[in-house]
C-alpha cells in the first residue's frame, strides 16, 4: 500500500512540474520575435533584451528601449516600481512578457511584465543608416540605435505662420519654452525632407540634445543619433546631434 502511495505521489508531482513547465513562456530569439505575425491581433511574447535608455518612470510604468545582440525592441508602458525603475540603468538585462502590437507602424512590446536577469551589461554600437533613407530597408533597423550623417536642417512652420523655424515646441508648434515639451525639426538628405524628434521623456529639457536642438539654424549640417521609432514612417527619437563645420 505504501508503495501504492508513494508510486501516486510521484506521479503526481511529476504532473504538477509538467504544468508548472507548460505556464513558464519560452524565451523567444529575436528572430522569432521579428517572425511572430501580428496582421490578425497582439501575439504574447517573451524576450530577454538589454536596456539601452528608458523614458521617464510615471505611475508604475515605465518605457524601454531595448536590445540584443540581433535586434532591438520599443517596450511601451512596462510595469515597473519606482525602485526597480532607479535600477534599469543602460546595460540591464530584463526578461519581459507582454503582447508584441503596433501602433501606427511602430512596432512594440505592450502591457509587459518584467524580471531582471543576472548578466554582463550590453550596450549596441550605433548602425549607420544613412544610406537606407528613402528605401524599405530602413524599417529593418525599427528601434535599433542609429546613425544620420550629414543631414542639412530645413525650415519647420506654424500653420498661419510664415515665419521659418529650425524647430519646432510640439508637432504643431504648439508648446513653449520652459514647458519640456517635444522638440520637432525636419532635416533632408539627396533633396527628401524628415522629420525627427527629440522625445522629452527620453532627453527632456536641459540634456545636451535638447538644448543643441534649441541652438539650431536653418542650413546647419547634422549628424544625428537616436533610436529608430516608427510613426507613420521613420520618426526617430534623437539622443544625439553633432552640427558640422
Amino acid at each position: 500500500m505504501k508503495k501504492l502511495f508513494a508510486a501516486i505521489l510521484v506521479l503526481a508531482l511529476a504532473l504538477c512540474a509538467c504544468a508548472f513547465a507548460e505556464e513558464v513562456p519560452a524565451v523567444m530569439t529575436y528572430a522569432e520575435y521579428a517572425a511572430a505575425d501580428i496582421s490578425e491581433g497582439d501575439v504574447p511574447v517573451t524576450i530577454e533584451a538589454y536596456v539601452q535608455a528608458h523614458q521617464s518612470w510615471w505611475e508604475d510604468q515605465i518605457t524601454v528601449y531595448a536590445a540584443d545582440q540581433d535586434g532591438a525592441y520599443f517596450i511601451y508602458n512596462m510595469a515597473c516600481s519606482e525602485a526597480d525603475a532607479e535600477k534599469l540603468v543602460p546595460g540591464t538585462k530584463i526578461r519581459v512578457t507582454g503582447y508584441k502590437t503596433e501602433w501606427s507602424g511602430e512596432v512594440e512590446i505592450a502591457d509587459g511584465t518584467f524580471e531582471f536577469v543576472e548578466a554582463d551589461p550590453f550596450i549596441a554600437e550605433p548602425v549607420d543608416v544613412t544610406e537606407l533613407l528613402g528605401k524599405d530597408e530602413l524599417i529593418e533597423k525599427m528601434n535599433q540605435l542609429v546613425v544620420f550623417k550629414g543631414m542639412t536642417v530645413e525650415p519647420s512652420k506654424i500653420e498661419g505662420d510664415d515665419t521659418e523655424y529650425a524647430f519646432l515646441y510640439n508637432w504643431d508648434g504648439s508648446g513653449q519654452e520652459g514647458a519640456n515639451n517635444d522638440l520637432y525639426f525636419n532635416v533632408s538628405k539627396d533633396g527628401v525632407t524628415y522629420t525627427f524628434t527629440v522625445e522629452s521623456y527620453l532627453c527632456g529639457e536641459g540634456t545636451e540634445v535638447y538644448e543643441a536642438v534649441k541652438a539650431l539654424n536653418v542650413g546647419d549640417v547634422v549628424d544625428l543619433e537616436g533610436f529608430l521609432y516608427w510613426y507613420n514612417g521613420a520618426n526617430p527619437h534623437i539622443t544625439s546631434v553633432i552640427v558640422g563645420e
